[in-house]
């Protein structure tokens, strides 16, 4: 029999899961919590759009979760860490790090260690929300078909914008940096022993949602234009890539030093990293109609589209790109920047809370229905991913009153999170894409019932959850069973190791009729504050939600 090793590299901790390819069943499993910061991120406390990670609490990581894993799959009769036959790796992102001529981050070294310029830029970095302004301005005068691809703005989040502010506020990094890779790419490398920047076989899923990679121009944005944001952005064009690639490339051989670290098998291939959602999209079943919503600290939303046809550019989405989940399909992806971040924030920071706060307000806020409060919020804690890209928006909550409980609000936000959701699904429907199923995977999808359903109830669609509580993690595995040769391609691999749960959450038609006069509430905020209409009325909206809320209680 074999076996694949899947590797999730998330927000606050590193996931490994030992997984059987012949029917996906998942062996043993091991979390490893990252060391430094807090829960995981370097933070500043002067500067709240600060997000960095130590690369080597991703080593520690590393080693604890794939031994751990491999030790708890030795329990199953029939495995041994010789039958692994491949692994797979997935990381946040855009999260890229400078490193050195030997492919060493900096934050390795005794000089930079301490220094946060010199880490891992964490995907919820926003410190670069000018320099991602200035590469939307220029790009649309230069090279408009370049941004056309990522919804023609370019996010702070993203690789290029995050490079060009570590030039800007700590040159002396920047030009100690022979280059720059993501942490998607750089932990396959490392798995495979590799010692320069330029030899690192780079994921299309990073370059080409991420930093304006396309071959339609010859990979990287061209020298003449990155030039024109700084010629030193010109010069380290050539010490990053030439090509990426997709899943059907391994990104190397597991070397022998990693070998003995982990106690797997010397040479074994090493599939080609991609960000989080785009494996965990393998991980739910995605196929062209269905789109896979990671509901975690953010929520990440990928579809597909076959590219035998058209595919559209969709304003406000985070790329589209040809091979970023699997090969011979498009995929979009789209997301919203914070999710559970705004439910831990109302529960530990506001509400001070303790273990029983969140079981607490779930269940007050059960009890709760549509429209009851008179509360509407929108979901920008940490700005807006899509469809608006904006990190320089925030949290709002309309229509407190001296009687609005801790509850009431709670609720709010699990709403304002699903009407940013409901966004998102209409933009992509609106250019043609087909969404006829969603399958939600993450901790939040299996731990809270209440947001489930709330979620179908404004969507109008029934969410479905994946089988799997590590879909990433075996997303990645099912990459590493394919270049295995386990199985023929994805969709036999995905046909044999992946599935639903039984449980799923449909719209009920009373509420959605509710939700609906909010939504549109929702969106008078959204497109007012939002900066889509300049001159939005927003005087009938408390009007409109005490009207709502006295209908929800007469009933």
């Amino acid at each position: 029999m074999a076996f694949t090793l899947g590797i999730d590299f998330g927000t606050n901790s590193a996931r490994a899961l030992v997984v059987r390819c012949a029917d996906g069943a998942e062996l043993g499993s091991c979390v490893a919590e990252y060391r430094s910061g807090r829960q995981g991120v370097l933070l500043d406390p002067g500067d709240a759009h600060l997000a960095r990670q130590h690369p080597g609490d991703y080593l520690i990581a590393l080693g604890e979760s794939v031994r751990g894993a491999l030790a708890a799959a030795t329990r199953t009769r029939g495995f041994s860490a010789g039958s692994v036959a491949g692994i797979g790796v997935d990381t946040t992102g855009s999260s890229p790090m400078p490193v050195d001529r030997r492919n060493r981050p900096l934050a390795l070294h005794r000089k930079w260690r301490r220094d946060l310029a010199a880490q891992c830029w964490l995907w919820k970095d926003h410190t670069s929300w000018r320099e991602a302004a200035r590469i939307t301005e220029v790009a649309a005068r230069m090279r408009p078909e370049y941004i056309a691809k990522c919804g023609n703005r370019y996010s702070s989040e993203w690789f290029w914008s995050k490079i060009w502010h570590c030039l800007s506020v700590a040159p002396g990094v920047f030009t100690a940096a022979h280059s720059w890779v993501e942490l998607a790419d750089w932990i396959p490398s490392t798995l495979a022993g590799v010692d320069d920047p330029l030899a690192v076989v780079r994921g299309i899923c990073a370059a080409g949602h991420k930093a304006l990679y396309s071959d339609e121009w010859g990979g990287l944005p061209d020298r003449r234009f990155l030039s024109a944001l700084d010629p030193r952005l010109g010069r380290l064009r050539d010490r990053l890539y030439k090509r990426a690639f997709d899943a059907s490339t391994p990104a190397g051989a597991l070397c022998p030093e990693w070998s003995r670290r982990l106690g797997l098998p010397a040479g074994i291939p090493i599939a080609i990293g991609e960000f989080d959602v785009h494996y965990g999209s393998i991980g739910c079943g995605i196929r062209e109609g269905t789109l896979v919503k990671v509901i975690g600290t953010s929520t990440c939303d990928c579809a597909l589209v076959s590219s035998r046809g058209k595919v559209p550019n969709i304003p406000g989405i985070c790329g589209i790109v040809p091979g970023s989940i699997v090969p011979g399909c498009h995929a979009i992806e789209a997301g919203q920047s914070a999710v559970g971040d705004i439910f831990n924030w109302w529960i530990d920071t506001v509400c001070g809370g303790d273990r029983e706060m969140h079981a607490r307000l779930t269940r007050e806020a059960g009890r709760q229905e549509p429209g009851h409060s008179g509360l509407l919020a929108l979901d920008w804690q940490n700005g807006n991913r899509t469809i608006l890209v904006d990190p320089r928006l925030t949290g709002l909550l309309v229509g407190c009153t001296l009687q609005t409980t801790r509850a009431e609000i709670y609720r709010a936000l699990i709403e304002a999170t699903a009407f940013g959701a409901r966004m998102i699904i209409e933009r992509i429907r609106e250019y043609g894409v087909p969404i006829r199923r969603i399958v939600c995977a993450g901790g939040i999808s299996e731990k809270n019932p209440l947001l489930m359903q709330i979620y179908a109830d404004v969507t109008g669609c029934t969410m479905h959850v994946a089988g799997s509580n590590q879909a990433c993690a075996l997303g990645a595995a099912i990459g590493a069973a394919v270049l295995a040769g386990a199985h023929r391609d994805f969709p036999a691999a995905e046909k044999a190791m992946t599935r639903l749960k039984k449980e799923a959450y449909r719209p009920d038609p009373r509420r959605r009729r509710v939700y609906n006069r909010l939504y549109a509430q929702y969106r008078v905020l959204h497109d007012g504050f939002g900066g889509v209409r300049r001159r939005a009325d927003l005087s009938g909206v408390m009007k409109e939600l005490l009207a709502i809320q006295a209908g929800a209680r007469a009933a």
